[in-house]
This record gives structure tokens, C-alpha cells and sequence, in this order.
């Protein structure tokens, strides 16, 4: 797990320097973005023991001006029953067989 939490503040640095920024504004938003994910991180944190009204009120704090939020706690709550019934390996592979 600690390969794969790597790999993604890897890939959101080259994100970064793929705008453009300099050395001194990367580490700035790099900072920016990890206490994001580490926030997000932190809300999700036992969201199957959460009702629906408390996930509503997470989905709120990261997706602004949506008009329907019960779309996305679908969403959200479909994509986490995926994970639990497949394993990390089938799901890194090239080609998904769902």
C-alpha cells in the first residue's frame, strides 16, 4: 500500500510540474494537495457506518454547486461495493474484465 500511496503524490507532482510552476510554487501546491487528500481521506474514514445524510454532507465539502448530491453518493457507494467484491491486483491490471 505504501508503493501505490507513493505513486499517487508522484503522479499529482508531475501533474504540477506539467502546468508549468517552479520548484518553490511545486512544493507549495504539493502541500496544498496532500493535506487535501489527507482531509479526504480523514471524512471517508468509516463511510460504510456512516447514514446517507452524513455522506451527503462529505460529498458537500469536495464537490461545490452540485445540483443533485444523491447521484453521487450512488455513485460513490456502488464503486466502493466494486472494491470490497475485487481484489487491489485485479483492478491494476491493464484490461478490467467487470
Amino acid at each position: 500500500m505504501q508503493n501505490f500511496f507513493d505513486y499517487c503524490i508522484r503522479q499529482i507532482e508531475l501533474s504540477v510540474r506539467e502546468i508549468g510552476y517552479g520548484d518553490a510554487t511545486i512544493n507549495k501546491k504539493m502541500k496544498e494537495y496532500v493535506n487535501l487528500l489527507f482531509s479526504i481521506i480523514d471524512k471517508l474514514h468509516n463511510w460504510d457506518n456512516k447514514n446517507s445524510d452524513e455522506k451527503k454532507e462529505i460529498i458537500k465539502l469536495f464537490i461545490v454547486d452540485a445540483e443533485n448530491y444523491d447521484i453521487y453518493l450512488d455513485y460513490f457507494d456502488k464503486y466502493a461495493n466494486l472494491l470490497t467484491k475485487n481484489s487491489f491486483k485485479n483492478l491494476t491490471k491493464d484490461i478490467i474484465t467487470l
